[in-house]
């Protein structure tokens, strides 16, 4: 195997150096290049500087950079120059590229992304997502052809050759590139058994790809399976070493508490107004994720839960709602470090268990950590730790994106500190400096000014409150994904009056808790938080804005009854004032007539 540590190393100082790389010195096809500088990209970034000659070389590569950092054009700007070139008379019984991920929002992703470059480039390449819930016969309309691409999760393709709508000898004719994205999670997820059911199909001569954000022994393993003497980019293993795994950018802090005062935290940071938003949360279980909700908007404030529970239109549509700002605060489970256990320990179980529980049975290929494209998230709170480093460095990837700054805070309780000591060391850079630091805004009077109301409130939120709000919930978006799918399809504009942030509670929430009095707030927290709104506004993140604009646009987009509401009234008003006039006359004069 060669490593490429002195290339990627050359590239880093000459970002320091006077000229910055070009998209044209890759050697990327000009169709390709215009579409970028279209979709706002003028330059590369340092892996896809490195990758993409090796690619277009036909090179076998390993990329392992950071999350955020462009991995995915890395290797999608190569594979579609391949097909641009690739020779158009010769007919295909199979695909020519398949790019397995391992969740079905990456899959979607992914796809888009290619879709745009494809549109952009005004070429005909056809792509197609394929997903293992699908039918056979919805399998069989989506390889008729047959397609350039197929961006599909591991478990898909077994299924596709069992069915017989993809066949094995296609596959080994004219499959001409493989790509493994996130190859750390492909592994964890359950997916082993079906990569090398498809690996035994893959022809020698078919070009490898491997591209993940971390190193591990699943990666290796995948390395020894697919690839054939690869090269090996790693970009955080040159300079500051493990600093590099989370951009510099974004800010870590941590604090630490009980577990049970670990409500009363999130509170104080959420009510005193001590975060930038958009904040995303994460727990390690549904539950969690629901006692926090039911939790807040006791407080008057409005969150959504993501779970692998939920349908996976309305996981699309709660993304959509929170990257368009309508909603600061995010509540996302992170349960795929567990994943791999519950697979170990189904099998294991008897599978004809109650009809209940398989009902309730979460999707297996969907992950919050990574495959989601969470936009403008300013904030990550860890509420619970991850039970591993790599899980850390996963969620603090959802901040800081694309060269924006971005903090995240994480509450750490005293059975969760042989886990955070080994996140400490892991992204310590020399052994001395602790790269998450004590957050200093949060004081201990301003928590403890909170106590009593705090407490006061989780008392009401029980197991049995959990357990409905959740049933609750899984209810409401079942019916908003499957029984309005249709009509959705036809006015997709409706979505827009779904609302993923509604309150779930019996009880509406006491007045009297939305607000926090004066008096209650020490000087010191009353100054961090002028200063959080102040550096709000100057940077123009006004979700209020957002939010009055958006329901502006869809009130006269939407139904035109509402466009000329306000002026019949205003008419109304002035038609009636004439009506009346008239009918006094009428009046008048019959009264008159009466009288003679």
């Amino acid at each position: 195997m060669e490593k490429l540590s002195e290339v990627v190393e050359h590239e880093e100082e000459k970002e320091d150096g006077e000229d910055d790389p070009s998209l044209e010195e890759l050697g990327l096809d000009p169709r390709l290049v215009r579409a970028l500088i279209k979709k706002g990209i003028q330059k590369p970034t340092p892996i896809q500087h490195v990758a993409i000659p090796l690619i277009l070389e036909g090179k076998d590569v390993v990329a392992r950079a950071k999350t955020g950092s462009g991995k995915t054009f890395a290797y999608l700007l190569p594979l579609l120059q391949k097909l641009f070139t690739g020779s158009s008379t010769k007919k295909k019984s199979g695909p020519s590229a398949v790019v397995l991920v391992p969740t079905r929002e990456l899959s979607q992703q992914v796809y888009k992304e290619i879709s745009s470059l494809i549109e952009f480039c005004r070429v005909q390449v056809k792509v197609v997502p394929l997903t293992s819930s699908m039918s056979h016969s919805d399998l069989r309309t989506a390889l008729a052809g047959p397609p350039d691409i197929i961006v599909a999760t591991p478990a898909c393709i077994p299924k596709c050759l069992s069915a017989g709508v993809l066949q094995p000898t296609s596959i080994n004719e004219s499959l001409e590139i493989l790509v493994l994205d996130e190859a750390d999670l492909l592994l964890s997820y359950g997916y082993e058994d079906d990569i090398k059911a498809f690996a035994a199909h893959v022809p020698r001569s078919c070009q490898c790809l491997l591209m993940s954000a971390t190193s591990s022994e699943d990666v290796d393993k995948l390395k020894k399976l697919i690839l054939h003497n690869p090269f090996i980019l790693s970009l955080p293993e040159v300079g500051d070493v493990k600093d590099d795994l989370i951009p510099k950018n974004v800010q870590q802090f941590w604090i630490s508490c009980d577990a049970r005062d670990k409500l009363l935290h999130i509170l104080s940071l959420l009510k005193l107004d001590l975060v930038q938003k958009k904040v995303l949360i994460f727990t390690n279980t549904i539950d969690m994720g629901f006692r926090l909700k039911l939790f807040l908007e006791k407080f008057g404030i409005k969150s959504a839960v993501l779970n692998a529970e939920l349908p996976q239109n309305s996981r699309l549509h709660i993304l959509e709602e929170f990257n368009a700002g309508l909603f600061d605060y995010l509540i996302a489970t992170d349960d795929s470090q567990t994943k791999e256990k519950e697979a170990n320990e189904e099998s294991n179980v008897d599978k004809r268990k109650s009809r209940k529980r398989a009902k309730q049975k979460i999707d297996s290929e969907f992950g919050v950590v990574r495959g989601i494209d969470f936009k403008n998230v300013y904030t990550v709170i860890n509420f619970e730790l991850p039970p591993s480093s790599s899980g850390y460095i996963h969620r603090i990837g959802r901040t800081g994106r694309a060269y924006n700054t971005g903090a995240s805070i994480s509450l750490v309780s005293p059975d969760e500190m042989d886990i955070f000591g080994e996140i400490q060391s892991f992204l310590r850079a020399d052994g001395d400096t602790d790269i998450i630091v004590p957050f200093p805004l949060l004081t201990k009077n301003a928590v403890e000014s909170l106590r009593y109301r705090a407490e006061d409130v989780s008392k009401s939120v029980t197991k049995i409150a959990i357990r409905e709000s959740r049933a609750l919930d899984l209810r409401n978006e079942i019916l908003n994904s499957e029984k309005l799918k249709a009509h959705f399809d036809s006015n997709p504009r409706d979505l827009d009056l779904l609302k993923h942030d509604k309150i779930l509670s019996k009880k509406p929430p006491a007045p009297h808790l939305r607000d926090i009095p004066d008096y209650l707030v020490d000087p010191v927290t009353q100054e961090a938080s002028k200063i959080i709104k102040l550096a709000r506004a100057a940077m123009g993140n006004t979700q209020s804005g957002r939010r009055r604009g958006f329901k502006r646009k869809s009130r006269n987009d939407k139904d035109p009854l509402k466009t000329f509401s306000a002026e019949a009234s205003k008419r109304s008003r002035r038609g009636g004032g004439k009506r009346e006039g008239k009918n006094d006359d009428q009046n008048n004069r019959r009264k008159k007539k009466n009288s003679v």
